[in-house]
């Protein structure tokens, strides 16, 4: 597994651990699909249910497939065992990545503003110069949009183990 994907996988661990507790735990998952939700006021209800089942979608496969010691939470080193088989939630993040690019594009129009952009990624707890910096890297348009299909791709890659100088390391400040 290449450290950028380690430090990819423990900035999201940090993230989701919503309330801070070092675990993570169904109601961390609420906690964040309750906020994203909240970033996006113009969604339809399709859209907010897609992500809300999203978040819990997550939720499941991480307790299913990674929860080693059956205590219902997932510990930072259970968490990284979905880098070791990224396979296993194939799905999960690509059901994630359509519905949080969903989010972002409320007329359907296939681009996503950066303000909107701005919103979601703050409410999921990243830091306003690293979405920047990630927004940038893709190139928007002279409108300032980006097209959802190139967001989608950067989310699937950003939980690739063995993809290394992906725009997604721009979250983490690793990007060159």
């Amino acid at each position: 597994m290449r450290t950028e994907a380690l430090d990819r996988v423990r900035l999201v661990f940090t993230l989701f651990d919503v309330d801070g507790n070092g675990r993570l735990e169904a109601n961390d998952f609420q906690l964040m699909s309750d906020r994203v939700v909240e970033a996006a006021p113009d969604a339809d209800e399709a859209a907010i249910g897609a992500i809300v089942a999203s978040f819990r979608k997550w939720w499941t496969t991480l307790l299913t497939e990674l929860d080693t010691d059956h205590d219902g939470t997932i510990s930072f080193d259970e968490y990284t065992a979905c880098v070791l088989s990224p396979e296993r939630f194939d799905d999960t993040i690509n059901d994630f990545a359509g519905a949080l690019a969903g989010l972002g594009d409320p007329d359907g129009d296939g681009r996503i503003e950066r303000p909107l952009f701005v919103d979601l990624m703050t409410a999921i707890g990243f830091d306003l110069p690293n979405i920047n910096a990630l927004f940038d890297a893709f190139e928007p348009d002279a409108d300032d949009r980006v097209a959802v299909p190139v967001w989608v791709a950067a989310i699937k890659e950003y939980y690739a183990p063995d993809k290394a100088g992906t725009v997604g390391n721009h979250l983490v400040g690793t990007a060159k």
